[in-house]
């Protein structure tokens, strides 16, 4: 949305997604990323780790439960999202506010490992749920299973033939 914070981290979960079901039944789950910054020393001729950076980040609905059931402690992790800030009260009184990453995306980090990706069978979660675009009911291009259509000879995304070089 115009005006909101958009962040992208990359870091390490600190601990297991914690996955939490809401009074309403969504699903939401917290973990936080521990990021720490990098950079070569010349002069010494090598890597200086900056102070950690500690972001609580939170996902919700499906995306929690893929988040709980794919990610663990210490895997490497992009998530991107909006920046929040929330106020409470401690139990003695006490205001405190925090900021929070609420998550639009997260994924493990390619980087240092490899990861086999399934797509789960759809749950009934209408398409653009969380604000995103709908495709329109009659969509020629949505298909079971993200499959797009082939075009057909001759169309406008046919292959063209070439001329035998030779």
């Amino acid at each position: 949305m115009v005006g909101e914070t958009v962040i992208t981290v990359v870091g390490n979960l600190t601990d297991d997604p914690e996955l939490r079901l809401t009074p309403s039944g969504d699903p939401v789950a917290h973990f936080t990323v521990a990021s720490t910054p990098r950079t070569f020393d010349r002069q010494s001729n090598e890597w200086r780790d900056a102070e950690t950076l500690f972001l609580r980040c939170s996902v919700w609905r499906q995306e929690a439960e893929h988040a709980a059931e794919s990610l663990s402690r210490g895997t490497r992790v992009i998530v991107q999202g909006r920046l929040r800030q929330r106020t409470y009260e401690t139990r003695e009184g006490e205001k405190r506010t925090v900021i929070e990453l609420e998550a639009d995306e997260i994924g493990p980090s390619l980087r240092f490992a490899a990861v086999t990706v399934t797509k789960p069978p759809h749950t009934g979660v209408p398409a653009g749920a969380r604000g995103g675009p709908r495709p329109p009911a009659e969509d020629p291009f949505t298909r079971p299973g993200g499959e797009q259509p082939v075009p057909a000879a001759g169309g406008r995304h046919a292959p063209r033939e070439e001329a035998d070089p030779f």
